[in-house]
């Protein structure tokens, strides 16, 4: 029996073709993002729905970007595994929030601990994505106790978001914080992890 979770990353926005700074601005997949994610379902990128169940972070992209490659599939929203929220300085590129005060703070932050005006600091958002994280290995393992005498293999699909992905694999593998941007997947792409007895076994990425 197999046992896998596939967090993909939703596809291109507009903040993403900007290089804005957002997370809960519920801004849309662009025609490019639904090309492009079209084109991975084409490629084979994107495992097989058999048996699947399916969640998403609930964000207007993340849904889009699900129903895109599994059609209109029933899934569970898990609001914790949305973005970071950026406050008041959500939409802005890196030389517009220069600009602004804080900014030095945030740059000097060495604990996590700086929350963005009106929104969340790190610590928080790593604390509310592993909230999210343990409610989908929830999930997942009722899924495994259901299947633990047919054998039916044990798929989960979450669709999310970059720095989310980022976190939840931190999470699971035991990384240190300091590599958490090297695991923030493209557009439309992601991991599949695999469990053995509840364990990470090994990973690839999609």
């Amino acid at each position: 029996m197999i046992s896998c979770i596939h967090f993909i990353r939703h596809g291109i926005t507009q903040g993403i073709l900007n290089k804005w700074y957002y997370g809960w601005e519920d801004l849309p997949l662009v025609e490019e993002g639904l090309i492009e994610i079209e084109n991975f379902k084409a490629e084979g990128v994107y495992p097989n729905s058999e048996g699947m169940h399916f969640y998403s972070s609930g964000m207007l992209r993340a849904n889009q970007t699900l129903e895109t490659i599994y059609g209109s599939v029933p899934y569970k929203i898990i609001s914790d595994l949305k973005e970071m929220n950026f406050g008041e300085w959500e939409c802005k590129t890196f030389n517009e929030l220069k600009e602004l005060p804080g900014f030095d703070e945030w740059m000097n932050d060495k604990t996590g601990s700086f929350t963005f005006p009106g929104g969340e600091s790190a610590n928080s958002f790593s604390m509310r994505t592993e909230k999210g994280l343990k409610e989908l290995l929830g999930y997942h393992r009722l899924l495994e106790l259901s299947n633990r005498h047919s054998k039916k293999d044990c798929i989960s699909t979450v669709v999310c978001h970059g720095g989310v992905i980022a976190a939840c694999m931190c999470h699971l593998l035991k990384l240190s914080p300091s590599v958490f941007w090297e695991w923030i997947p493209a557009a439309g792409r992601g991991y599949s992890v695999y469990f053995e007895n509840g364990e990470v076994t090994k990973y690839k990425q999609l």
